[in-house]
Order: structure tokens, then sequence, then C-alpha cells
């Protein structure tokens, strides 16, 4: 099968003159002879397809995924055309092309779940940016220009100005800026033992309470001074084995205590 390039017709010079081809792929029936066809229409319109994939580079995605996105999208558009509406292929290809790339985006390349009228604000806000950027260079637009150029209220232009930084988390091993070598990791909270601490010691107040005064004097002195057995007998003028039953009789009292509140 011969093609000729008819670069009147379409918008790209190098587009090549499928009509008659698509009428053919239309009539022909399933199998050897139309599959041919059909690989052979990809083939030839796949440099327009890597057109529309190079216009969405820097955007997180490597180049080679991005082709392979386009062809996906243009094999869908050679399967759906149907030339008997009279529309030409590439009016046709062109938006479904740049449909499957911009489903892929939303669908892969987003780190945090951003809801479909986010990712709409979004595009048009930058798109917002890009046009103010050209028309005053150098001059960094305001929220309300952007809201009027985007046709957004502010509230809408702040969201997705949010919006434009999900694409990608960073890593906690980011160095924060200006934060003298400090990690992003470094700055995020972690379980503070303490509430579990407070927690403990408000269920054990009731039983603490429940001691003879001389066994809550003994824990006292041992877990709220750090006195070691030898020196709060040497303070009671008890020995120190007299200490270490009693701490052993306190503990299986409070646990039993403990245990029936629970239950």
């Amino acid at each position: 099968m011969r093609t000729t390039c008819k670069p009147k017709t379409h918008p790209h010079d190098d587009a090549p003159d499928t009509a008659q081809d698509f009428v053919r792929l239309a009539e022909l029936p399933e199998g050897p002879q139309r599959r041919a066809l059909r690989d052979e229409l990809v083939e030839l319109w796949l440099p327009m397809a890597e057109r529309i994939a190079v216009r969405f580079r820097g955007r997180g995605e490597t180049a080679e995924d991005l082709y392979q996105v386009a062809a996906l999208g243009l094999v869908k558009a050679v399967d759906h055309y149907d030339p008997a509406r009279g529309r030409a292929f590439e009016a046709y290809a062109v938006p479904t092309i740049t449909g499957e790339i911009k489903r892929h985006f939303r669908d892969h390349m987003w780190t945090l779940h951003v809801p479909r009228r986010v990712q709409e604000l979004r595009n048009r806000v930058r798109g917002a940016l890009k046009e103010l950027g050209q028309t005053a260079p150098g001059h960094p637009p305001t929220v309300a220009e952007i809201a009027a150029r985007a046709q957004l209220t502010e509230s809408e232009v702040r969201a997705g100005m949010e919006a434009l930084e999900c694409y990608s988390a960073l890593s906690l091993d980011a160095e924060v800026l200006g934060g003298d070598g400090c990690a992003l990791g470094d700055t995020l909270g972690a379980p503070d033992p303490g509430y579990d601490l407070i927690v403990d010691r408000t269920a054990a107040e009731p039983c603490l309470q429940g001691l003879p005064e001389r066994d809550r004097l003994i824990l006292y002195l041992r877990f709220f001074r750090g006195m070691t057995q030898s020196r709060i007998a040497e303070q009671l003028g008890i020995s120190q084995m007299h200490v270490s039953r009693l701490l052993s009789a306190c503990f299986d009292r409070l646990r039993e205590d403990l245990l029936a509140e629970a239950g």
C-alpha cells in the first residue's frame, strides 16, 4: 500500500493521507488483512502521537512511558475512528491521545489522592499561570489575577495551587530548606511514651490510695525519689530484705486490684 503526504491538508507536514485506508479498514472483516492494515495505520501516525507526548515532559514521568501511553491512545483512536462521520482522523486522534495521557497522570502519577474537581482546578490554575507569565514576565501573578484569568474564585485558585504540589511526595531523607542539614523525617512527631505513663498513673492512683501509709512511702521513695532499697531500709530503720518483701507484696496487691478493675 502506498501513501502520499498532503501538507496542506493537515496541521503537521509529515501527516500521512490515510483517508481511503480508514474507509477500507472499516469495510474489512476481522482477520489477518484487517489487522495488518490497522498496524500499518498505527505506525504511520505514531510520529504525531510522540509529538503530543513531548508536550507533557517535565511532569514527573519518563519520556519512554509517555510515548507508550500516547501509542496506546493512538491505537484506541485507530480502533474507534469512524470515517463515515466525515471527520478527519487527526481531529479525532489528537484529543483521544491527549485524553489518554491526562488519564495516565490522573490515575498513576498522583502520590496523594486528589478529587477530580481539585485536579481540574489545578489544570486551570496552571494554564492561567502560564498565560500570565507570557503576558507579564518577571511579575509573579497574584491570586486575584489568576482567578480573573481562570474565571475561578480566589478560594478555588488556592485549592488549585495547593494541588500543584501533590504530584509527588518528598522523601523523608530530603533536607529541610533552611534546616541546617535537618532531614524532613527529623521534623515528624513520634508517639510520646509519656502519655502511656499518665494513663498508667491515673489507673493506679485509686489502688495506691488503698495501700497502708508505709507501703505508699516505700513506693514513693523507690520510684519517685529514685532511692535504692538499702537507703530506704536505712531511712525507715528496717532491713533491706524487709523492704524487698514489702515492695513485692505491694506489687502483687496493685496487680490484683488493677486486674479486678479491668475485669
